[in-house]
């Protein structure tokens, strides 16, 4: 749910980086499997209220095929932004992203939240939230091509050039923990699970500096 710029206009008045929480960011190429892996650990921490998975909001309309997100004509996206509805936002492959400002609250007061962005805001990230945990899902260049084909949004060229824009994109700096899926979804996932539990367990250390 998106809530009013009022969390923004509040914690404007603090000082950022926010802190005591954490903020997961998972990235990857597309194809990669990102939602599957967040998938898998949702279900596993079903009951776990100090875990948030944050729900984007995307310029694209939900299908089946793709994450489950909340929608808005770029109108209406823009108006929103403008309007600090967001936490962060972003644009990708024509498309704009974000983060519903409530991110910010519940990282401020000790939750998890863990969204799937994009590597560009990572730089964003690092300003905006002290406790970052980066986790970059990968997979090998023959499974991805293999995916992106299945998926039929792109032609061969369009797939071919996203592969080898990931074949150039890497990761560096503290906090990033890289897991492969090219393999079963569990083994992904219970890595990723891994993260997660000391990503809470941090959390509920520095509540009590």
């Amino acid at each position: 749910m998106m809530v009013s710029a009022s969390i923004e206009r509040e914690l404007s008045a603090e000082t950022f980086p926010i802190r005591h929480g954490v903020f997961v960011a998972v990235v990857g190429p597309s194809g990669a499997g990102k939602d599957t892996v967040i998938g898998y650990a949702k279900a596993l921490f079903a009951d776990e209220t100090q875990l948030e998975f944050v729900r984007r909001v995307i310029t694209r309309p939900s299908d089946a095929a793709s994450e489950d997100h909340d929608t808005l004509a770029d109108a209406a996206f823009a108006e929103a932004d403008a309007d600090g509805a967001f936490a962060v936002s972003w644009e990708a492959h024509g498309l704009r992203y974000g983060l519903p400002a409530d991110v910010d609250w519940s990282v401020s007061n000790g939750h998890v939240a863990v969204a799937n962005v994009s590597r560009a805001i990572i730089p964003t990230l690092r300003e905006r939230y002290a406790n970052l945990a980066i986790v970059e899902i990968t997979a090998s260049p023959e499974v991805l091509a293999e995916r992106l084909a299945m998926r039929g949004r792109e032609s061969r060229g369009e797939v071919l050039a996203r592969l080898a824009r990931s074949a150039n994109m890497s990761l560096s700096g503290p906090g990033v923990t890289s897991i492969d899926n090219s393999g079963p979804r569990e083994v992904a996932g219970e890595r990723f699970a891994e993260v997660l539990r000391k990503a809470m367990a941090f959390s509920d250390m520095s509540g009590l500096i």
